[in-house]
């Protein structure tokens, strides 16, 4: 038996005799953030808890694969969140599981645009996976096999795709929200895709030395600027559409908004050496996040996710918003020292509220998302369980390297002609199957309630 299923029976035991307790109350994790061996096993627990979500290691099921209602993109960032947990734990549990997950969605043409999504996959859900490689590259995950596309590779090739997709005909520029014209959204562009693609290119720029990468980051936040997509107080806003020429916008601001740009900024401080127009930028991201912070005394500087969480109304994609926020802004601490005080006064507050909400579930230790509340929610979920493990693990930030360069120790080897061989139009969907629920794909929640106002509130998972 394996030291992976041997913990595993071992907690389910413990938490079959925990249960048999009448007289049973479930309390919060203790959560030390003086004591970085605390932290470390708070983030283990919240870790298996995580992993207990996944099925695409079960017979017949697909490896990559998070099961309904979870979106595709959803499960892209789900490994980004389990390979961050190994660069902040060292634990090695759930590694060989991440690498197959990552390279079987891949899939044949190795850029992340596997058949059985490229009938709805939008440039954000693509953009989610390649930011999982892009994790693994910056911290040395074990490379893959040599049969196998490197991670930096992975990255390259999703870039080259986005950058032949940039649309010059309206608006200026920009990239649309979806890859294809029958997709829902296909006008709209949203900030979140174009934020994705502004991340990769600024990543690939630090880590390859390549000013190419760097041109392509520059233009973006540009273009992203000029149509007001990032407001003059550094507010980022959802989305706008084409067919008003990209002048009307939609204000709902996400999390995951700013924290997109926040990372890309902070990797073009760093590659520039510290050009004060990128650290003027970065500071008013971090401004701009007082949207998401509590100014409650008993919940001071706690993030929470400002258009549907006070209204009880977020929806599946939504619970997982604020934990690519946090992963965000702890990396942005490594590569901008002179954000460490302001970043991790917030990611403190918020790793010891969202600790209080871990108490459900069959451990007693799934969590839920209103932190800022002081009691538990009542919900579990994916979105849920990352966003706690995110800002927990977060906390162990000053132990951690912060994001390789190829200069520094990077060992992934790149291909800078990857994704260049197959053009979208030679994946015609009329080639494969009919699509099921299964199979829609990410940032639709979000986005449509972008479009059509906050919508009710979500059925949850819980265990």
């Amino acid at each position: 038996m394996s030291s992976l299923w041997k913990s595993r029976l071992g907690r389910l035991l413990l938490a079959c005799i925990v249960w048999s307790l009448p007289c049973f109350q479930a309390t919060a994790v203790d959560l030390d953030l003086q004591d970085s061996q605390n932290i470390t096993a708070v983030a283990r627990d919240l870790a298996w808890d995580l992993v207990s979500f996944y099925t695409g290691n079960h017979t017949g099921d697909v490896p990559g694969n998070l099961p309904d209602p979870y979106y595709w993109w959803e499960a892209g960032a789900y490994f980004g969140t389990l390979v961050n947990y190994w660069v902040y734990t060292g634990d090695t549990t759930y590694n060989d599981l991440t690498a197959q997950a990552i390279l079987h969605q891949a899939g044949p043409n190795r850029d992340f645009m596997p058949p059985n999504q490229t009938r709805t996959e939008g440039n954000d859900d693509q953009a989610f996976w390649a930011f999982t490689a892009m994790r693994a590259a910056e911290n040395n995950f074990p490379n893959p096999p040599p049969d196998q596309p490197s991670w930096l590779a992975l990255v390259q090739a999703v870039f080259n795709e986005q950058a032949q997709r940039w649309d010059t005909q309206k608006c200026g520029g920009g990239l649309k929200w979806q890859i294809y014209t029958f997709n829902s959204g296909y006008t709209y562009r949203n900030a979140i895709s174009n934020g994705c693609f502004f991340n990769i290119a600024a990543r690939l720029a630090r880590y390859t030395g390549n000013e190419t990468y760097a041109e392509w980051a520059e233009s973006v936040w540009d273009w992203v600027a000029a149509v007001g997509l990032i407001g003059p107080e550094y507010h980022v806003f959802d989305g706008t559409s084409e067919e008003n020429n990209c002048t009307d916008l939609n204000h709902i601001e996400w999390t995951y908004n700013n924290g997109v740009f926040l990372l890309g900024a902070a990797h073009m401080w760093n590659y520039t050496n510290g050009e004060d127009r990128w650290g003027k930028r970065i500071n008013g991201l971090l401004r701009a996040q007082s949207s998401f912070l509590s100014t409650e005394e008993a919940s001071k500087d706690v993030l929470y996710e400002a258009a549907c969480e006070p209204i009880s109304s977020c929806e599946t994609d939504q619970f997982s918003f604020k934990a690519y926020l946090v992963r965000w802004m702890a990396d942005t601490a490594k590569l901008a020292p002179f954000t460490f005080d302001t970043i991790m006064t917030r990611l403190r507050a918020t790793a010891k509220a969202a600790a209080a909400q871990c108490v459900g579930g069959e451990t007693g230790t799934y969590c839920g998302m209103q932190w800022t509340t002081g009691t538990y929610d009542g919900t579990t979920g994916v979105g849920q369980q990352m966003a706690a493990l995110e800002v927990v693990q977060a906390n162990l930030l000053e132990a951690v390297a912060g994001p390789l360069t190829h200069d520094t120790g990077g060992s992934s080897k790149g291909n800078g002609a990857a994704g260049t061989e197959t053009s979208d139009s030679s994946r015609d969907p009329r080639h494969l199957r009919a699509i099921t629920t299964k199979d829609r794909v990410g940032a639709v929640a979000a986005t449509v309630a972008a479009s059509c106002g906050i919508l009710g509130v979500s059925m949850f998972m819980v265990w």
